[in-house]
């Protein structure tokens, strides 16, 4: 996934710089930007969609249009068709990471406003040490790692409760149930990632992941009934802007940003748009949704973005290998 890393830029880039790194660096700096504004600025966009489309209908719209692009795009450049075993992968990913996660968040937002939802997935991180903690065996749970998440719990914890004394009313229960579920979802289908065999193009294995989220998104708003929900002359003008934003700046030049990123600079860099997004998203709701910004939102949104913190920078503790059965039961013998 990762490819060389780009030189280190001077201190001062604006003093003795060469153009071709000069543009470099503006390069780096505009594909930060899109990233971390754009990724937080598809939670509002979602919020207004579902105002007038169903969610998981409204979900199958974004990804199918945004797969059937990256799919046709990475065709036209060559890039061979994927094998059966390769979309059969797809198919398995998506049941996590678009069904689950996107379905869920996509539902979720009729029910909690867009800048918290955003903060409950942010806890992403926390979902995925647990799962290289309990599943994997890959993470070691240290003192740090214990107390991160139990920072970004509490934070959850915040914005859940009713009986905390904080400016500013609790979530929706069901929608953070289903927030908790999507974060969860996300952090299965990373972990699976890296067991199940994928297009070697990430181009090419997101365009897949997305055509087949597309489908089985569709299925579900089928077998949900939304079909019937659905009278697209009744859909606001708002509503489809939202629609073409998620699918052209969301998945399509905020996914290419990210990708040409993680192939020049560090994926710590890179990770920051995790406690960027939520803040980005908060404010955003603020300012254009009129989303109330108080004290447990604030609360809560610092424990969470700590804990992602301390989670992105701890150090990796890998567990010791285990000895092999036989030398074990030596070993047993000999005490």
């Amino acid at each position: 996934m990762l490819g060389a890393a780009a030189p280190s830029p001077s201190p001062c880039p604006l003093v003795g710089m060469d153009p071709d790194t000069d543009r470099s660096t503006w390069k780096i700096v505009l594909a930060f930007a899109i990233i971390y504004l754009v990724w937080g600025s598809t939670f509002l966009a979602i919020r207004v969609g579902v105002h007038d489309v169903p969610p998981f209908l409204l979900a199958a719209l974004r990804f199918l249009a945004a797969g059937i692009l990256l799919y046709g795009w990475m065709r036209a450049r060559g890039e061979p068709v994927p094998s059966g075993r390769e979309w059969r992968s797809a198919f398995v990913l998506a049941i996590f990471i678009f069904v689950v996660d996107y379905g869920f968040v996509f539902w979720a937002e009729r029910r909690v406003p867009s800048g918290v939802t955003a903060v409950m997935m942010a806890t992403i991180p926390v979902f995925m040490v647990l799962s290289e903690i309990v599943v994997l065996g890959t993470q070691r749970l240290t003192l740090r790692l214990a107390l991160a998440l139990l920072i970004g719990l509490g934070g959850v914890a915040v914005l859940v409760s009713r009986a905390l004394d904080l400016s500013g009313a609790p979530i929706d229960p069901l929608g953070a149930v289903a927030l908790l579920f999507a974060a969860m979802g996300w952090a299965v289908g990373s972990a699976l990632t890296r067991k199940l065999p994928l297009p070697a193009s990430k181009f090419m294995s997101s365009g897949v992941q997305m055509l087949s989220g597309g489908v089985l998104l569709l299925l579900t708003a089928a077998a949900l009934g939304e079909f019937q929900r659905f009278h697209p002359a009744a859909v606001s003008r708002g509503a489809w802007i939202a629609l073409v934003y998620l699918i052209v700046a969301g998945s399509l030049v905020a996914y290419s940003a990210y990708v040409w990123l993680i192939h020049r600079v560090s994926l710590t860099k890179v990770g920051t748009y995790a406690y960027v997004n939520p803040v980005v998203a908060v404010m955003l709701g603020y300012f254009f949704a009129g989303e109330e910004v108080g004290a447990r939102t604030i609360v809560g949104t610092l424990c969470v973005l700590v804990s992602v913190v301390m989670i992105t920078t701890a150090p990796r503790a890998t567990p010791a290998p285990k000895a092999p059965a036989r030398e074990r039961a030596k070993v047993a013998l000999e005490a």
